[in-house]
Protein backbone atom coordinates (compact mmCIF):
# COMPACT_ATOMS: atom_id res chain seq x y z
CA UNK A 1 0.00 0.00 0.00
CA UNK A 2 1.36 3.45 -0.99
CA UNK A 3 1.88 6.29 1.48
CA UNK A 4 -1.20 8.20 0.26
CA UNK A 5 -3.32 5.05 0.51
CA UNK A 6 -2.09 4.46 4.05
CA UNK A 7 -3.03 8.02 5.00
CA UNK A 8 -6.44 7.59 3.37
CA UNK A 9 -7.05 4.33 5.20
CA UNK A 10 -5.96 5.87 8.49
CA UNK A 11 -8.23 8.90 7.96
CA UNK A 12 -11.20 6.68 7.08
CA UNK A 13 -10.63 4.54 10.17
CA UNK A 14 -10.30 7.64 12.34
CA UNK A 15 -13.51 9.08 10.86
CA UNK A 16 -15.47 5.94 11.63
CA UNK A 17 -14.17 6.02 15.17
CA UNK A 18 -15.61 9.53 15.48
CA UNK A 19 -19.16 8.80 14.31
CA UNK A 20 -20.13 6.52 17.24
CA UNK A 21 -18.99 9.26 19.63
CA UNK A 22 -21.19 11.87 17.93
CA UNK A 23 -24.12 9.43 17.82
CA UNK A 24 -23.62 8.72 21.54
CA UNK A 25 -23.69 12.45 22.29
CA UNK A 26 -26.91 12.90 20.31
CA UNK A 27 -28.56 9.96 22.10
CA UNK A 28 -27.58 11.39 25.49
CA UNK A 29 -28.91 14.84 24.58
CA UNK A 30 -32.14 13.17 23.48
CA UNK A 31 -32.75 11.83 27.01
CA UNK A 32 -32.66 15.28 28.64
CA UNK A 33 -36.31 16.20 28.15
CA UNK A 34 -37.47 12.82 29.47
CA UNK A 35 -35.37 13.26 32.62
CA UNK A 36 -36.75 16.78 33.08
CA UNK A 37 -40.36 15.62 32.74
CA UNK A 38 -39.79 12.79 35.22
CA UNK A 39 -38.07 14.97 37.83
CA UNK A 40 -40.62 17.79 37.59
CA UNK A 41 -43.60 15.41 37.54
CA UNK A 42 -42.41 13.01 40.25
CA UNK A 43 -40.61 15.30 42.68
CA UNK A 44 -42.29 18.64 41.98
CA UNK A 45 -38.94 20.34 41.42
CA UNK A 46 -39.36 23.66 39.61
CA UNK A 47 -37.68 24.24 36.22
CA UNK A 48 -35.73 27.07 37.88
CA UNK A 49 -34.23 24.73 40.49
CA UNK A 50 -33.63 22.02 37.90
CA UNK A 51 -31.72 24.46 35.67
CA UNK A 52 -29.56 25.47 38.65
CA UNK A 53 -28.65 21.90 39.62
CA UNK A 54 -27.88 21.02 36.00
CA UNK A 55 -25.39 23.89 35.71
CA UNK A 56 -23.95 23.58 39.23
CA UNK A 57 -23.35 19.82 39.20
CA UNK A 58 -21.93 19.90 35.67
CA UNK A 59 -19.58 22.70 36.75
CA UNK A 60 -18.46 20.77 39.83
CA UNK A 61 -17.93 17.61 37.76
CA UNK A 62 -15.74 19.40 35.22
CA UNK A 63 -13.93 21.32 37.96
CA UNK A 64 -13.05 18.06 39.72
CA UNK A 65 -11.99 16.33 36.49
CA UNK A 66 -9.78 19.17 35.30
CA UNK A 67 -8.37 19.66 38.79
CA UNK A 68 -7.26 16.04 38.87
CA UNK A 69 -6.01 15.58 35.31
CA UNK A 70 -5.47 18.97 33.62
CA UNK A 71 -5.08 21.62 36.27
CA UNK A 72 -3.54 24.06 33.78
CA UNK A 73 -6.90 24.26 31.99
CA UNK A 74 -8.43 25.89 35.07
CA UNK A 75 -6.43 29.07 34.54
CA UNK A 76 -8.64 31.96 33.45
CA UNK A 77 -7.28 35.34 32.39
CA UNK A 78 -8.82 37.92 34.72
CA UNK A 79 -9.41 40.26 31.79
CA UNK A 80 -11.79 37.66 30.34
CA UNK A 81 -13.95 37.28 33.46
CA UNK A 82 -16.64 39.80 32.33
CA UNK A 83 -16.96 37.99 29.00
CA UNK A 84 -17.36 34.58 30.63
CA UNK A 85 -19.83 36.02 33.14
CA UNK A 86 -21.99 37.23 30.22
CA UNK A 87 -21.50 33.88 28.46
CA UNK A 88 -22.74 32.06 31.56
CA UNK A 89 -25.67 34.43 32.09
CA UNK A 90 -27.05 34.27 28.56
CA UNK A 91 -26.05 30.88 27.22
CA UNK A 92 -26.05 28.70 30.32
CA UNK A 93 -28.50 30.26 32.79
CA UNK A 94 -30.73 31.55 29.97
CA UNK A 95 -30.58 28.39 27.87
CA UNK A 96 -31.04 25.93 30.72
CA UNK A 97 -33.92 27.94 32.18
CA UNK A 98 -35.74 28.39 28.86
CA UNK A 99 -35.39 24.73 27.91
CA UNK A 100 -36.54 23.45 31.31
CA UNK A 101 -39.63 25.68 31.20
CA UNK A 102 -40.34 24.73 27.57
CA UNK A 103 -40.33 21.03 28.51
CA UNK A 104 -42.53 21.75 31.54
CA UNK A 105 -45.09 23.91 29.71
CA UNK A 106 -45.31 22.01 26.41
CA UNK A 107 -44.14 18.52 25.50
CA UNK A 108 -40.66 17.03 25.22
CA UNK A 109 -41.09 16.73 21.45
CA UNK A 110 -42.19 20.35 21.00
CA UNK A 111 -39.42 21.68 23.26
CA UNK A 112 -36.60 19.80 21.53
CA UNK A 113 -37.81 20.72 18.04
CA UNK A 114 -38.01 24.43 18.97
CA UNK A 115 -34.50 24.16 20.44
CA UNK A 116 -33.37 23.19 16.95
CA UNK A 117 -34.30 26.61 15.60
CA UNK A 118 -30.84 27.63 16.91
CA UNK A 119 -29.01 27.21 13.56
CA UNK A 120 -31.52 29.56 11.92
CA UNK A 121 -30.90 32.15 14.64
CA UNK A 122 -27.13 31.74 14.15
CA UNK A 123 -27.56 32.33 10.41
CA UNK A 124 -29.50 35.56 11.03
CA UNK A 125 -27.00 36.78 13.63
CA UNK A 126 -24.05 36.00 11.35
CA UNK A 127 -25.75 37.84 8.48
CA UNK A 128 -26.56 40.97 10.48
CA UNK A 129 -23.58 41.11 12.85
CA UNK A 130 -20.71 39.67 10.80
CA UNK A 131 -21.85 40.35 7.25
CA UNK A 132 -21.89 36.67 6.26
CA UNK A 133 -23.72 36.30 2.92
CA UNK A 134 -27.31 35.08 3.03
CA UNK A 135 -27.14 32.48 0.26
CA UNK A 136 -30.08 30.84 -1.46
CA UNK A 137 -29.54 27.65 0.54
CA UNK A 138 -29.54 29.62 3.80
CA UNK A 139 -32.71 31.39 2.69
CA UNK A 140 -34.44 28.08 1.98
CA UNK A 141 -33.28 26.78 5.37
CA UNK A 142 -34.70 29.84 7.15
CA UNK A 143 -38.00 29.44 5.30
CA UNK A 144 -38.19 25.75 6.24
CA UNK A 145 -37.47 26.63 9.87
CA UNK A 146 -40.08 29.40 9.98
CA UNK A 147 -42.85 27.30 8.41
CA UNK A 148 -41.81 24.36 10.60
CA UNK A 149 -42.14 26.51 13.72
CA UNK A 150 -45.62 27.65 12.65
CA UNK A 151 -46.68 24.01 12.28
CA UNK A 152 -45.04 22.78 15.51
CA UNK A 153 -46.56 25.70 17.44
CA UNK A 154 -49.96 25.03 15.80
CA UNK A 155 -50.15 28.73 15.01
CA UNK A 156 -52.85 27.84 12.47
CA UNK A 157 -55.13 27.09 15.47
CA UNK A 158 -55.61 30.34 17.50
CA UNK A 159 -57.03 28.49 20.52
CA UNK A 160 -54.03 26.14 20.73
CA UNK A 161 -51.63 29.01 20.15
CA UNK A 162 -53.06 31.00 23.06
CA UNK A 163 -53.00 27.91 25.27
CA UNK A 164 -49.36 27.04 24.48
CA UNK A 165 -47.97 30.56 24.05
CA UNK A 166 -45.82 30.72 27.25
CA UNK A 167 -44.22 27.36 26.50
CA UNK A 168 -43.63 28.30 22.86
CA UNK A 169 -41.95 31.55 23.91
CA UNK A 170 -39.64 29.61 26.22
CA UNK A 171 -39.00 27.08 23.42
CA UNK A 172 -37.98 29.78 20.96
CA UNK A 173 -36.00 31.42 23.77
CA UNK A 174 -34.04 28.18 24.16
CA UNK A 175 -33.31 28.23 20.42
CA UNK A 176 -32.10 31.83 20.59
CA UNK A 177 -29.92 31.32 23.68
CA UNK A 178 -28.53 28.10 22.15
CA UNK A 179 -27.63 30.14 19.06
CA UNK A 180 -25.92 32.72 21.28
CA UNK A 181 -23.98 29.85 22.87
CA UNK A 182 -22.46 29.31 19.44
CA UNK A 183 -21.73 33.02 19.08
CA UNK A 184 -20.11 33.28 22.52
CA UNK A 185 -18.32 29.97 22.01
CA UNK A 186 -16.68 31.19 18.82
CA UNK A 187 -15.14 34.09 20.74
CA UNK A 188 -14.35 32.01 23.84
CA UNK A 189 -12.23 29.57 21.82
CA UNK A 190 -9.96 32.44 20.80
CA UNK A 191 -9.19 32.98 24.47
CA UNK A 192 -9.06 29.52 26.07
CA UNK A 193 -9.43 25.79 25.41
CA UNK A 194 -12.98 24.39 24.98
CA UNK A 195 -12.72 22.74 28.42
CA UNK A 196 -11.82 26.00 30.16
CA UNK A 197 -14.56 27.87 28.31
CA UNK A 198 -17.38 25.46 29.10
CA UNK A 199 -16.29 24.99 32.73
CA UNK A 200 -16.38 28.69 33.55
CA UNK A 201 -19.52 29.32 31.50
CA UNK A 202 -21.25 26.64 33.61
CA UNK A 203 -19.85 28.10 36.82
CA UNK A 204 -21.06 31.61 36.08
CA UNK A 205 -24.41 30.28 34.86
CA UNK A 206 -24.94 28.43 38.15
CA UNK A 207 -23.86 31.51 40.12
CA UNK A 208 -26.47 33.66 38.35
CA UNK A 209 -29.22 31.11 39.03
CA UNK A 210 -28.33 30.58 42.71
CA UNK A 211 -29.88 33.81 44.16
CA UNK A 212 -33.28 32.86 42.72
CA UNK A 213 -33.42 29.46 44.40
CA UNK A 214 -35.90 28.65 47.13
CA UNK A 215 -34.12 27.42 50.29
CA UNK A 216 -36.91 24.89 50.76
CA UNK A 217 -36.42 23.49 47.24
CA UNK A 218 -32.65 23.23 47.71
CA UNK A 219 -33.11 21.55 51.09
CA UNK A 220 -35.64 19.10 49.63
CA UNK A 221 -33.31 18.18 46.76
CA UNK A 222 -30.33 17.68 49.08
CA UNK A 223 -32.39 15.57 51.50
CA UNK A 224 -33.91 13.25 48.87
CA UNK A 225 -31.37 10.53 47.94
CA UNK A 226 -33.47 9.12 45.07
CA UNK A 227 -33.37 12.57 43.47
CA UNK A 228 -29.57 12.84 43.74
CA UNK A 229 -29.05 10.14 41.13
CA UNK A 230 -31.43 11.79 38.68
CA UNK A 231 -29.83 15.22 39.09
CA UNK A 232 -26.39 13.63 38.69
CA UNK A 233 -27.65 11.86 35.56
CA UNK A 234 -28.84 15.20 34.10
CA UNK A 235 -25.50 16.88 34.85
CA UNK A 236 -23.11 14.07 33.93
CA UNK A 237 -25.09 12.45 31.09
CA UNK A 238 -26.72 14.85 28.61
CA UNK A 239 -24.65 17.80 29.84
CA UNK A 240 -21.00 16.87 30.57
CA UNK A 241 -21.01 13.36 29.09
CA UNK A 242 -22.54 14.41 25.78
CA UNK A 243 -20.18 17.38 25.56
CA UNK A 244 -17.14 15.10 26.05
CA UNK A 245 -18.35 12.62 23.42
CA UNK A 246 -19.19 15.33 20.89
CA UNK A 247 -15.97 17.28 21.41
CA UNK A 248 -13.88 14.10 21.09
CA UNK A 249 -15.84 13.06 18.01
CA UNK A 250 -15.08 16.40 16.34
CA UNK A 251 -11.40 15.42 16.29
CA UNK A 252 -12.26 12.70 13.77
CA UNK A 253 -15.37 14.02 11.98
CA UNK A 254 -15.99 17.27 10.10
CA UNK A 255 -18.10 19.73 12.09
CA UNK A 256 -20.72 19.88 9.32
CA UNK A 257 -21.09 16.08 9.28
CA UNK A 258 -21.20 15.98 13.09
CA UNK A 259 -23.98 18.57 13.23
CA UNK A 260 -26.04 16.52 10.75
CA UNK A 261 -25.53 13.33 12.81
CA UNK A 262 -26.50 15.32 15.93
CA UNK A 263 -30.02 15.74 14.52
CA UNK A 264 -30.53 12.28 16.01
CA UNK A 265 -31.17 14.23 19.23
CA UNK A 266 -34.70 15.41 18.37
CA UNK A 267 -35.47 12.03 16.78
CA UNK A 268 -34.40 10.30 20.00
CA UNK A 269 -36.34 12.75 22.18
CA UNK A 270 -39.54 12.38 20.12
CA UNK A 271 -39.26 8.57 20.12
CA UNK A 272 -38.65 8.39 23.88
CA UNK A 273 -41.46 10.84 24.64
CA UNK A 274 -43.83 8.66 22.58
CA UNK A 275 -42.68 5.36 24.12
CA UNK A 276 -42.32 6.49 27.75
CA UNK A 277 -44.74 9.41 28.11
CA UNK A 278 -47.33 8.67 25.45
CA UNK A 279 -46.79 12.08 23.84
CA UNK A 280 -48.00 12.42 20.27
CA UNK A 281 -47.39 14.90 17.48
CA UNK A 282 -50.35 15.85 15.31
CA UNK A 283 -49.50 15.22 11.62
CA UNK A 284 -48.92 18.95 10.88
CA UNK A 285 -46.59 19.17 13.91
CA UNK A 286 -44.64 16.11 12.73
CA UNK A 287 -44.27 17.73 9.30
CA UNK A 288 -43.08 20.94 10.98
CA UNK A 289 -40.49 19.04 13.00
CA UNK A 290 -39.15 17.37 9.86
CA UNK A 291 -38.95 20.75 8.13
CA UNK A 292 -36.87 22.22 10.97
CA UNK A 293 -34.50 19.23 10.91
CA UNK A 294 -34.25 19.54 7.11
CA UNK A 295 -33.30 23.18 7.58
CA UNK A 296 -30.51 22.18 9.97
CA UNK A 297 -29.19 19.59 7.49
CA UNK A 298 -29.24 22.17 4.67
CA UNK A 299 -27.22 24.66 6.71
CA UNK A 300 -24.76 21.99 7.83
CA UNK A 301 -24.21 20.69 4.29
CA UNK A 302 -23.46 24.24 3.10
CA UNK A 303 -20.80 24.65 5.82
CA UNK A 304 -19.08 21.52 4.51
Amino acid sequence: MGESEQRSGSTSKSTWHGYPLVVGAALLWGTLGILFKHIIGTYGLSPLTLAFFRAALAFLGLLAGLGLFHRSLLRLDRRNIPFFALFGLVSVAGLYLCYAYAVHLTTVATAVVLLYTAPAFVTLIAWRAWGEPLTRRKGVSLLLTFVGCVLVARAYDPDQLRLNLPGLIFGLGSGLTYALYTVFGRQALRMHSPWTAVTYALGFGAAFLLPFQSPQALRFALQTPSLWWLLAAVALGPTVGAYILYTTGLRHVQASAASIVATLEPVTAVALSFLLLGERFAPPQALGGLMIIAGVVLLSSERS
